[in-house]
């Protein structure tokens, strides 16, 4: 459940030459993680926004489920639509919950694909739940536990697909920065299978390199996604890594993601070896969690 730049201008656009415009009033409630606001989407009827204490987290719309509005849930979408062939149902892991917005995605984009969502924050759930509900038919299971308890429930090589995206106050917990939890995600995947996590991090990326050194240990194949500024330290934002033990199809990966309307750019290989720059394996015996954002970084 990460911060994230609220919508991409190609999104807007498309919206308001819709001509339809919703008349919902915003939700508000206190959540274990702070103060969701769910917030209708003024250009489409049945569309929100989900903010915690002021901080977008998640769009979603209840016609058009396979719309990504963030730029960071784009590259997430690309991730998943890459990581089998199309229209294949998978077998989908999401570490974090926000507004279910990804795990509506594969269903929508991967029908019979089987899921499950492990999210803390059992009010958020419930919130989510009643008010933007999933598909019946999607087979879509949602615990509410912590994401590295929740992974460890699950029977060795089930998923095809793992994406951590778990924020608690905007940082990223400790416990599921280490090499220790990226050993517990490989156990979970299939072989072939992929692992994606939503990074956010500031000049000068110390929190990124370490996540990237780290994932090298359990992954012989790593990528990394995000935008130009992002990744030359120039400020604050998201970063999507990849890890799998098959080749990445970067080359795809990097023709999608450039295409976005906000593009970003793909490190791998000798590249991302010398972006990590020797950067320090995390473990479970000296973990932080990942940087606070600065003020109003990520405000709507």
């Amino acid at each position: 459940m990460p911060p994230g730049r609220p919508r991409d201008n190609g999104g807007v656009a498309r919206n308001k030459q819709r001509g339809r415009r919703s008349t919902a009033e915003a939700v508000v409630e206190p959540v274990d993680c702070g103060l969701a606001e769910l917030v209708p989407d003024r250009d489409r009827p049945r569309a929100w926004t989900l903010l915690i204490d002021g901080a977008p987290q998640s769009h979603v719309d209840l016609d058009d489920p396979a719309l990504l509005t963030f730029e960071y849930q784009r590259r997430l979408g690309h991730v998943i639509d890459l990581a089998a062939p199309s229209g294949r149902p998978v077998h989908a892991v999401h570490l974090g919950g926000g507004a279910f917005t990804l795990a509506r995605y594969t269903a929508a984009t991967r029908p019979r694909s089987t899921q499950q969502i492990v999210e803390v924050d059992a009010p958020l759930v419930q919130l989510v739940r009643s008010r933007l509900p999933l598909d019946p038919g999607a087979r879509i299971r949602v615990r509410s536990t912590d994401a590295r308890a929740g992974l460890g429930k699950l029977p060795d090589g089930w998923a095809d697909l793992v994406v951590a995206d778990v924020f608690s106050g905007a940082r990223t917990p400790a416990h599921l920065t280490t090499a220790e939890f990226l050993t517990e995600v490989r156990r979970v995947l299939k072989p072939g299978g992929t692992y994606a996590a939503n990074l956010a991090d500031g000049p000068p990326l110390t929190h990124v390199r370490g996540q990237v050194a780290t994932a090298a240990t359990v992954f012989p194949e790593l990528a990394l996604a995000a935008d130009p500024a992002v990744l030359r330290g120039r400020r604050f934002g998201n970063a999507v890594l990849l890890g799998s033990d098959r080749t990445l199809p970067v080359s795809e990966l990097t023709r999608r993601i450039a295409s976005d309307p906000h593009a970003g750019r793909v490190e791998h290989g000798r590249a991302l070896a010398d972006f990590t720059g020797g950067a320090a394996v995390v473990t479970d015996a000296a973990a932080e969690p990942s940087p606070v954002p600065p003020p109003g970084v990520f405000r709507a």
